[in-house]
C-alpha cells in the first residue's frame, strides 16, 4: 500500500479501525516501515462505537478502551493523528459536551498512566445535526491536551449546514478560528477530511465522488492552502474512487503552489 501510494504522489493513508481495532502489533508495525521508507504519512480512524456523550456508565467504559486501543495502534503505526467521532448528545448539547469533557479527561489520564502519546489524539467535526461535533465543539475538546488539533471534514460541514463552504471565504474563516481559538500550528497543520456529500435537512446523507452532482469544491481549499503556504494533510473519502480524487486534489494543489 505505501509503495502503491508513493508511485502515484500520494503522501497520506488513513488507516481504518472504525469497525473494531483489529489488527495485531507484528502487522501494524510492518505497514508503519512501509509507510516511513515510502514517506507515507499515517493516520488511524477510531471505531464509530466511540461516545464521550454516553450517560451509560457500561458505554463510557467501552469508549475508553476503544480509544486507547486505537491509540496502542497509532503508536505501532508510527501515526501522527487518531480521528474519532464524539458522540450523540442525547440531551441538552451544552450538558453532553460537559459530560464528553469528562469523560475525555479521563481518556487522558488513562494515556498517560501507559505512556500513551494523547495528543495524536483528533476529534472530528461532523455531518449530522444530532451528532456532537461541530467545529465549537471539537475545539472545546482540544483545549484538553496540549498539541492536539481537529479533524476538519469539510464534507461534513458543507452537509450540516446544508450547502455551506462553498467559497475561498467560508474555508478560511475556518483556519482563522482553530489560529485564534487553538494555536497557529494547528491552523497551519490541519487534519482534514474531504468528499462530495448529499444532504438532507438533517445533514449528511451518504458520499459521492468527484464526478458527481454534489458538493463542495475542492478547488476554493486548495487555492486558500496554497495561497497561504499552509501544510494540512487532506484525506480523500470520495466513495470508492479515494485514490483517484485524492490525486485530482494533488494534481490541482501542486498546480496552485505555482500560481501563488
Amino acid at each position: 500500500m505505501p509503495g502503491w501510494l508513493s508511485r502515484r504522489f500520494l503522501t497520506a493513508y488513513e488507516y481504518q479501525c472504525s469497525r473494531g481495532v483489529h489488527v495485531g502489533e507484528k502487522t501494524a508495525r510492518a505497514i508503519g516501515q512501509a509507510a516511513a521508507a515510502s514517506d507515507v504519512a499515517l493516520s488511524v480512524h477510531a471505531p464509530y462505537y466511540i461516545n464521550l456523550a454516553t450517560e451509560d456508565a457500561a458505554i463510557a467504559e467501552k469508549t475508553i478502551n476503544h480509544i486507547i486501543k486505537s491509540l496502542t495502534v497509532a503508536s505501532w503505526l508510527g501515526a501522527v493523528r487518531v480521528v474519532f467521532h464524539s458522540g450523540s448528545p442525547g440531551t441538552e448539547r451544552s450538558a453532553a459536551l460537559e459530560r464528553a469533557k469528562r469523560l475525555f479527561a479521563q481518556v487522558l489520564e488513562e494515556a498517560a498512566r501507559l505512556g500513551l502519546d494523547a495528543s495524536v489524539l483528533s476529534p472530528e467535526t461532523m455531518g449530522k445535526k444530532n451528532q456532537l461535533g461541530n467545529l465549537a465543539e471539537v475545539i472545546e475538546l482540544c483545549k484538553l491536551q496540549e498539541g492536539m488539533i481537529p479533524t476538519v471534514d469539510f464534507g461534513h460541514m458543507h452537509a450540516v449546514t446544508c450547502g455551506g463552504y462553498t467559497e475561498k471565504d467560508e474555508f478560511a474563516a475556518v483556519f482563522e478560528t482553530i489560529g485564534d481559538k487553538l494555536n497557529a500550528k494547528a491552523a497551519e497543520c490541519l487534519h482534514i477530511h474531504f468528499s462530495r456529500i448529499e444532504f438532507t435537512k438533517a445533514g449528511e446523507r451518504r458520499h459521492w465522488t468527484f464526478s458527481d452532482p454534489f458538493g463542495p469544491p475542492h478547488e476554493p481549499l486548495l487555492d486558500y492552502i496554497a495561497a497561504n503556504r499552509l501544510t494540512p494533510t487532506i484525506i480523500c473519502e470520495s466513495a470508492g474512487t479515494q485514490a483517484i480524487d485524492a490525486k485530482l486534489m494533488a494534481d490541482y494543489y501542486r498546480l496552485a503552489l505555482t500560481k501563488s
